[in-house]
C-alpha cells in the first residue's frame, strides 16, 4: 500500500471538511440583511459635522423673531447627509388659543407646491410621454396660436402672432409668456384679474378654458416673469396620466415618499394641527386676517382647482422627505420616483441664453431657481437649487454639502422679517466638518 505524504492528508482533510461545511451551511436558512437605517433619522450634529453650539445660534434668532413679535411661529430642520440633526418649533401654533407650534404642524406651502409638480411631469417625461422641447399645444389645443399683447389703443389690447409656439421646457421655467395678474401690472394682467383666474370653484379644465382667451403679456421665451405657468403643468398632467391632478400627486409622490399629512386640504381629523395664517396690521402687530388672504379658501375641506402652482398643504417632515428625494438623486428609503439625470436636469439652468438670469448670478431650472454663481447670488454653494412659498414658507436643497433645509412660518405682509436669508447665515456657520 502506497504511503501518502503528511501534507498531503492534511490539505485532503481540509477540502473535505470545506465541502461538510458548504453542504450544511447550504441546508440552513440564510439570514436577512439587516435592514437600511431610514433616511432622516435624528442624529446629534456633530455626527454629520454640525456644531450644537452654533446651531444654538439659528435658535436663537428665530426665538428672538417671536419674542419682538415678527413672527407668531416657526418650525426649522437642517438635515445633511441624509440625516435630521435639527428640527425645532419656536412660537405659536395659534396665538389666540395659545397652542404651541407643534413639529407635526400643517401649513400653506403656496408656491413650494411647484417643485412637486415638476417632479409629477418629470415622472412622465421619464415615461416618454413628451420632450422639454415640444409645443404646449401638442397637448393643450386650447393654446393653439395664442397672440402676444404688443399694446393698447382705443380698441382695447393690441396684439401680434407669437414668433413660436411656447414649449413645456419655456413652462417650466416660467418664460412661457404666461402672468400671474397680481405680482405685475400690464394689459393682460389686469384681464388675468377679471378673468378671476384660478378660482376655487373653477376647475383645471376652466382654468384653461379662461387663460386661452387671454392674449400672452410677452413673447414666449423673451424673459423670465412668474406666473400660472406651473397650474398650466398641472393640467398637462391630467391630460399626460389621464388621471386627476390630486390621485396622480398622491399615488405617485405622497404615498411612496411617506408624505402622509401633504395633499389639497386638511381632513377634520388633522384639523387641530393646522397652523393659523396672520397678517400684519398697521402698526406693524400680527393679527388675524379678514378671511383666507387669498381667494378667500379654508382649507378645511375639499376644493375644485387642484393649482398646481399653489395649492398644497404639507409638514415639515413631510416635506424634507421629498426634498432628501430629489437630494438622493430621485430616491429615498429603497423607492425611486425618478433617474438621477432627470433630477440633475431639473436643477440645470433652463433659461434660454439670451434671456437675463433670473436674479444676478441665478438661474432657473424646472421650478427652481438656482444658484450659478454664489458671489453674484450672495449665497454659500454653487448648484443650490430653492423656491418658498407665499406665506413665508422655505427650503432649499444644497448638493454640494449635502444639505437640505426647511424652514415653515404662515405671515402675510411686507413687514414680515428676511427670515430666509437669516437662516441660511446661521446654517451655513454651523458646519464645521465634512460630516
Amino acid at each position: 500500500m502506497r504511503n501518502i505524504p503528511a501534507a498531503t492528508g492534511c490539505l485532503a482533510a481540509l477540502l473535505l471538511s470545506l465541502a461538510l461545511l458548504a453542504c450544511t451551511s447550504a441546508s440552513q436558512p440564510t439570514a436577512s440583511p439587516a435592514p437600511a437605517e431610514a433616511a432622516l433619522s435624528r442624529v446629534a450634529p456633530e455626527a454629520v459635522g454640525l456644531s450644537s453650539e452654533r446651531l444654538e445660534r439659528l435658535s436663537a434668532a428665530m426665538q428672538g423673531l417671536v419674542d419682538d413679535g415678527r413672527l407668531a411661529g416657526i418650525t426649522t430642520l437642517i438635515a445633511r447627509h441624509g440625516k435630521v440633526a435639527h428640527l425645532r418649533t419656536f412660537g405659536a401654533q395659534d396665538m389666540e388659543a395659545g397652542k404651541p407650534m407643534a413639529q407635526d404642524a400643517i401649513f400653506r406651502i403656496y408656491s413650494m407646491t411647484k417643485p412637486v409638480t415638476s417632479v409629477a411631469l418629470m415622472l412622465l417625461y421619464e415615461e416618454g410621454r413628451f420632450q422639454l422641447s415640444d409645443p404646449v399645444e401638442n397637448y393643450i389645443p386650447e393654446f393653439k396660436d395664442l397672440p402676444v399683447a404688443v399694446g393698447e389703443d382705443d380698441n382695447g389690447i393690441v396684439t401680434e402672432p407669437a414668433d413660436h409656439p411656447m414649449t413645456i421646457r419655456e413652462l417650466m421655467s416660467h418664460t412661457a409668456g404666461l402672468s400671474y395678474g397680481i405680482f405685475s401690472e400690464s394689459p393682460v394682467d389686469a384681464l388675468y384679474r377679471e378673468a378671476e383666474l384660478m378660482h376655487p370653484d373653477s376647475t383645471l379644465q376652466d382654468f384653461i378654458a379662461d387663460i386661452a382667451k387671454i392674449p400672452l403679456r410677452q413673447q414666449p421665451g423673451s424673459m423670465w416673469h412668474y406666473s400660472v405657468a406651473v397650474d398650466v403643468q398641472g393640467y398637462l398632467v391630467e391630460v399626460l396620466s389621464g388621471q386627476p391632478f390630486d390621485e396622480f400627486l398622491k399615488e405617485r409622490i405622497f404615498d411612496p415618499l411617506g408624505m402622509d399629512d401633504t395633499g389639497f386640504w386638511v381632513p377634520q381629523e388633522k384639523a387641530d394641527r393646522f397652523a393659523q395664517v396672520y397678517v400684519y396690521g398697521e402698526d406693524g402687530a400680527l393679527k388675524l386676517p379678514e378671511g383666507e388672504p387669498l381667494r378667500n379658501r379654508d382649507y378645511l375641506s375639499p376644493v375644485n382647482f387642484l393649482s398646481g402652482g399653489g395649492g398644497l398643504v404639507s409638514t415639515t417632515m413631510d416635506y424634507a422627505r421629498f426634498c432628501q428625494m430629489l437630494l438622493n438623486g430621485g430616491e429615498l428609503d429603497g423607492v425611486r420616483l425618478l433617474a438621477p439625470s432627470t433630477v440633475a436636469l431639473m436643477h440645470r439652468n433652463q433659461m434660454p441664453r439670451d434671456v437675463p438670469e433670473y436674479s444676478p448670478g441665478q438661474g432657473f431650472g424646472l421650478n427652481f431657481a438656482v444658484v450659478l454663481d454664489p458671489v453674484e447670488a450672495d449665497r454659500i454653494s454653487k448648484g443650490e437649487y430653492y423656491w418658498g412659498g407665499i406665506a413665508g414658507t422655505w427650503f432649499w436643497i444644497d448638493p454640494q454639502e449635502s444639505l437640505i433645509f426647511v424652514g415653515m412660518i404662515q405671515q402675510f405682509g411686507d413687514n414680515r422679517p428676511d427670515v430666509r436669508s437669516l437662516s441660511r447665515r446661521l446654517t451655513y456657520q454651523a458646519i464645521v466638518a465634512d460630516g
